[in-house]
């Protein structure tokens, strides 16, 4: 949506998961990211997390100067959506269990019935390379089957890792069951605040896009294949 902006993107893999930790380990965590990224001359930061927008996002924007973006699980579309009048929740323990969360979920608890599920076990496999391994799919079939008992047939993504799991989501749910993260609607957000903000670059800008990772470098360039030679993925010790 906006391929004319130079790019940062700060993977905090040494302490993934984020969702197992407590809440104030998580906001320092999420204060020294952001503090890295300011000190890279970003001129705004998405807090592609939802563990972290969730239990620090308020103590961030009262902390640092910049536009902060939030993300959190795509509850109200869902909700909206559903015809079944049933959804289910795909998410680490630490976003399930914030006050933040709790206070979206409640707004639509009373016309739909959701099914939280903590992911357990994900980000991990994630992180270390195995989407597509055996081990995946049979956690993600015992994590969607709690939701397609209760007749979901929407099921949230309520964390940053999991649109990578989309592709195997897609084949094991039936076809009434729809998958819906909060990408786009963040992007969107981005792309509107950069614009009042009078701080979107030209559309001729020759943009630069770089990954770092505090942990593994092959894990993140295996996720960037399909970019080619367009991002540079490098180790740094945040």
């Amino acid at each position: 949506m906006l391929p004319y902006e130079n790019t940062i993107y700060l993977a905090d893999s040494k302490y993934a998961p984020y969702g197992n930790r407590p809440r104030q380990e998580i906001i320092e965590l999420s204060i020294k990211n952001v503090q890295k990224l300011q000190d890279f001359g970003c001129k705004l930061v998405v807090v592609a997390c939802n563990t972290a927008t969730t239990n620090a996002i308020e103590i961030l924007r009262e902390k640092f100067t910049i536009p902060l973006i939030g993300i959190e699980p795509a509850i109200k579309p869902a909700a909206l959506l559903s015809k079944t009048k049933s959804i289910g929740i795909l998410a680490t323990k630490g976003t399930l269990n914030s006050d933040h969360f709790h206070k979206t979920s409640k707004h639509f608890s009373d016309h739909v019935v959701i099914t939280e599920i903590v992911g357990e076990g994900l980000v991990p496999l994630i992180e270390e390379g195995k989407i597509n391994s055996q081990e995946m799919l049979l956690l993600l079939k015992k994590h969607i089957l709690p939701m397609l008992q209760a007749d979901a047939d929407y099921i949230v993504l309520g964390s940053t890792h999991f649109p990578h799991l989309r592709p195997i989501l897609e084949k094991l749910l039936p076809i009434n069951v729809h998958v819906i993260d909060s990408g786009e609607a963040v992007a969107k957000q981005t792309k509107k605040v950069l614009y009042e903000q009078n701080l979107l670059q030209p559309e001729e800008h020759n943009p630069s896009c770089k990954f770092y990772t505090n942990k593994d470098t092959d894990v993140l360039n295996s996720l960037l294949k399909d970019y080619g030679s367009s991002v540079s993925v490098e180790f740094l010790d945040f």
